[in-house]
């Protein structure tokens, strides 16, 4: 079992954007010099369909997934549906955990396939994610995770039944999920895991000051308003993309003007979270605002 987790771990390293996290940022088209607001969101959306379409990238779709997470449309939820079906295991596990920050029971119905994933990483995001939600459906597969060695059948739990991977009472594996879920909150739009981590500190992230953003966003005061926006042009990618991501609730033109304008920024995850955060702020709904700030309250803890 240990084994396994091993060969999980080299076999992402094997994967070529895996090791040279942040390499494979590609130039940003110029932005044109007069676009109308239809032009705009499609610009926006061809931002979020071509990360998510990119066979080639591997960092580059688990980065789509995360901006897409900030929505709740029939579009982004089908891309999000689709991504659970991709042949990658950590692409699958992205989609099951940006459906699980969208809120959106549309996406409950999806996420019970994958809680017979043939990958336990899969499975394991599928259940939490699910509890979150209120959809008891992966309880069992929660339980066994806690009886750990004592029980290795599948269980009857609420009407669902699971076979129960054994690598899912391995100590080191259960470590590396519970470790890539309490990072994908705060990691956001730049993923989760080691890549995410080899990412920003690649590119010279303060993971502190995405954290001050956060925590000051869930006030809606205009001296924040105005630092967030004015975060939109700090040298550090991270906060460039969290100041993007913490202005999605604000509907004026101006906010809308100043987060489309990273559309032609110098790095990926940047592009692809003022893409999400441009249709937000223009109409595309989000999550419910009271689950937002409980998650943000959860994080503190």
């Amino acid at each position: 079992m240990a084994g396994r987790a091993q060969d999980a771990t080299a076999n992402s390293k094997s994967k070529p954007d895996s090791t040279v996290a942040g390499d494979n940022d590609t130039p940003a088209a110029a932005l044109p010099v007069a676009a109308t607001p239809a032009e705009r969101e499609r610009h926006a959306w061809r931002i979020l369909t071509d990360a998510a379409g990119d066979a080639k990238h591997l960092q580059t779709r688990i980065q789509s997934l995360a901006a897409l997470g900030m929505m709740r449309s029939p579009r982004s939820e089908k891309m999000i549906v689709d991504a659970m079906k991709d042949p990658d295991v950590d692409v699958r596990t992205a989609a099951a955990m940006a459906a699980g920050q969208t809120k959106d029971r549309n996406l409950t119905t999806p996420l019970r396939n994958l809680l017979d994933d043939k990958e336990p990483q899969v499975v394991f995001t599928a259940a939490t994610t699910l509890w979150k939600m209120n959809d008891k459906s992966g309880e069992d597969i929660l339980m066994a995770v806690v009886d750990g060695d004592r029980r290795s059948g599948p269980t009857l739990m609420h009407g669902t039944e699971h076979d129960i991977n054994k690598d899912l009472h391995d100590p080191a594996l259960l470590a590396r999920m519970g470790a890539m879920q309490g990072a994908y909150m705060l990691l956001g739009p730049f993923g989760f895991g080691i890549t995410a981590y080899e990412y920003i500190h690649k590119n010279g992230g303060d993971l502190s000051r995405v954290s001050a953003i956060e925590q000051i966003s869930q006030e809606r005061t205009e001296p924040i308003h105005k630092e967030l926006v004015a975060a939109l042009g700090d040298k550090d990618p991270a906060v460039r993309a969290a100041a993007a991501k913490a202005l999605v609730d604000y509907h004026d033109n101006a906010t809308s003007m100043a987060i489309y304008a990273l559309f032609a920024d110098a790095k990926y995850p940047v592009r692809l979270t003022s893409a999400a955060a441009y249709l937000r702020t223009t109409g595309t709904p989000g999550p419910p605002v009271a689950t937002i700030v409980r998650g943000a309250a959860e994080a503190k803890h």
